[in-house]
């Protein structure tokens, strides 16, 4: 069991049957009147993100969710296939569960798979991955005013915008957080 007032960024715990991951979280003693924490929690299955106020008393039961490294091998229609490198077992995973940042995840790469109580709910991919660049418009001279970029599509079909210097075929970083070009690679 974890109390409100023991709520930290990145704890989960079970409110009215559903899992919740706190996102942001402030202690308020007000000069008059209880304590109270005011909280802004994510619902980890259902993805919905929600203000809540709780008493610093208030219980709740711990809700452990498994990440677990696994690589992902291949696609079949609407489902995607990851297999555990310790047991080599494959698991379908279906495509609403994927993010939008899983467009930058190519075959043979290792992603975490959140699960919870055996359901598995959602995919992290790599923070950082190299991709190359497949197609882009070819920058010119003089287009530098200010940090001037293109859109590229890279090697798993996303589309990223990319300084002007950067040409087809070259290898670049991406931060998959936010889907930006970070630096070549």
């Amino acid at each position: 069991m974890i109390s409100a007032g023991d709520f930290r960024n990145g704890v989960t715990f079970e409110m009215d049957g559903a899992v919740y991951s706190v996102i942001e979280f402030q202690h308020v003693k007000p000069g008059k009147g209880a304590a109270f924490v005011r909280t802004k929690i994510r619902n980890v299955i259902a993805g919905s993100v929600v203000e809540r106020t709780f008493s610093p008393t208030d219980k709740f039961p711990t809700a452990y969710i498994e990440r677990r490294d696994m690589e992902y091998s291949y696609q079949d229609g609407d489902l995607y296939y990851f297999m555990d490198s310790e047991s080599y077992e494959m698991i379908p995973i279906d495509k609403d569960k994927l993010d939008d940042n899983f467009r930058f995840v190519k075959e043979n790469m290792t992603c975490k798979i959140l699960s919870y109580k055996g359901n598995v709910f959602g995919i992290e991919p790599p923070t950082f991955v190299t991709l190359k660049v497949v197609k882009t418009e070819p920058g010119f001279k003089g287009d530098t005013a200010t940090n001037a970029t293109k859109p590229a599509t890279v090697e798993t079909g996303a589309e990223v915008r990319i300084p002007l210097f950067i040409d087809e075929g070259e290898m670049i970083n991406i931060d998959t957080r936010v889907g930006e070009y970070m630096s070549r690679a």
